[in-house]
């Protein structure tokens, strides 16, 4: 019976250090987008990007009226690439809230958006992730933007 117990409480602990290191690693492919995305290093950034990624914003306008706007992956990449110099966009995330299943994964990240040293705006990013081979790739991206109802540090 002790080798029972023994066998269920090591096989519980392989599983949640699984769990984990898959953790880690989904993490890290967002880590290395925010990376890329802080430098301006666009290629960087498509490391961790699949080839066809979804991208959307959910906000409410000045009306009060919720829109949803789907964006190129394209449009984002050349921001970043032609930012001048004299441009300081700072995202920081505040937390990570990471799911697995298999080879999906969702990573939930509520955001502070700085330019320049100024707040800007808060929100949320939802990554959804899907494993190629042993790699993260992001395959889908909807923030939410606002500028109340923010807690700045």
């Amino acid at each position: 019976m002790k080798i029972v117990i023994v066998f269920l409480v090591f096989l519980f602990t392989i599983s949640i250090t699984a769990q984990t290191d898959e953790e880690s690693l989904v993490k890290a492919s967002v880590d290395t987008f925010f990376e890329g995305f802080h430098k301006g290093d666009t290629a960087l950034m498509r490391t961790v990007m699949a080839d066809k990624i979804l991208m959307q914003t959910a906000y409410k306008n000045k009306e009060g009226k919720d829109v949803l706007v789907s964006d190129e992956p394209t449009k984002l990449i050349n921001a970043i690439a032609t930012r001048p110099d004299t441009q300081k966009w700072d995202e920081r995330l505040l937390s990570y809230s990471i799911q697995i299943d298999g080879n999906m994964a969702n990573v939930w990240t509520p955001y502070e958006f700085w330019f320049n040293g100024e707040f800007s705006h808060c929100g949320v990013n939802s990554f959804q992730l899907f494993k190629d081979g042993d790699q993260w790739k992001i395959i889908y991206l909807i923030d939410t933007r606002r500028r109340s109802d923010c807690k700045k540090d």
